[in-house]
């Protein structure tokens, strides 16, 4: 599995597993198993996800070594705050059923529990986060949904810069202007919603291309991001949708393939301003 490393060396599979919407039980627990499975090793979830427990359970009866699992979770809206989050991410690490995590990210930078205050919560949820660091318990802490303004003021006290800012990218949706700051950074971008939450799969634009190359259009969206860097956490529970997601390391998109891509206009709708959102 192809690897970016990030600013503090560790690597993070270029292909993770992506769980939002999957719903606590049976449909979560055989949808991150099928792709532990397949030959995914990285594994996204939240605590605001509602199915750590189930994600956790599949990762342990797996039979696969927690070492060679790169697992993600991320700090509930309710939860910032420096207490706060110590308590919440000790029960993420219980629900999930493991010693640590792999990444540990702030998962909205201005919600409303704590919209009077966000920045020195922010704050104090990242210096419990690198507490967590120090002890051993998470490995990497990084960010989510976090614009330049959120990212500058976290910047002023923190002491571990951010690894990662997982945002909203795909074809139509670069966000060029924030992920040009967080390269600036050193900070690896992951990319949430690759598909476009399956709007982008209708585009003539990338069908044609996946005509081109022989693949799916699932797979040109995917492969798009890839060859921009970012990290890609694509989300099913079909399996043959999941098997076929990981199947994106062995082909590229030329040059003239990538322009007509980064040219495309946003079909699936604006991304949410974090300083307007209602939760």
């Amino acid at each position: 599995m192809q690897t970016v490393t990030m600013n503090n060396k560790l690597e993070i599979p270029q292909l993770g597993f992506g769980t939002w919407q999957i719903p606590e039980g049976k449909a979560a627990y055989e949808s991150v198993r099928y792709a532990l499975e397949v030959g995914y090793r990285h594994i996204d979830t939240a605590a605001a996800y509602g199915n750590e427990e189930s994600v956790g359970r599949a990762i342990r009866e797996s039979g696969i070594d927690r070492e060679k699992i790169f697992l993600t979770t991320k700090l509930h809206n309710n939860d910032h705050g420096y207490e706060q989050t110590k308590e919440a991410f000790q029960e993420s690490l219980r629900k999930l059923d493991t010693d640590y995590v792999d990444l540990y990210l702030i998962h909205w930078p201005n919600p409303i529990a704590s919209r009077s205050h966000w920045q020195d919560a922010n704050r104090g949820s990242w210096k419990a986060m690198e507490e967590f660091v120090r002890q051993g318990l998470i490995k990497s802490i990084g960010i989510s949904n976090f614009r330049e303004h959120h990212i500058e003021s976290l910047l002023e006290r923190a002491e571990i810069k951010p690894q990662v800012n997982q945002i909203r990218l795909y074809a139509g949706e670069q966000q060029h202007k924030l992920v040009q700051y967080c390269k600036d950074k050193q900070m690896v971008l992951e990319a949430y919603s690759p598909l476009g939450t399956g709007g982008l799969l209708s585009s003539p634009l990338i069908k044609s291309i996946a005509e081109e190359v022989g693949k799916s259009p699932a797979q040109v969206c995917l492969r798009y991001d890839v060859q921009k860097g970012h990290v890609v956490l694509p989300k099913s529970v079909t399996p043959s949708s999941i098997l076929q997601n990981k199947d994106i390391f062995d082909f590229t998109l030329n040059a003239e393939q990538m322009a007509r891509l980064d040219e495309m206009e946003n079909i699936c709708g604006p991304t949410q301003n974090p300083d307007e959102t209602s939760f």
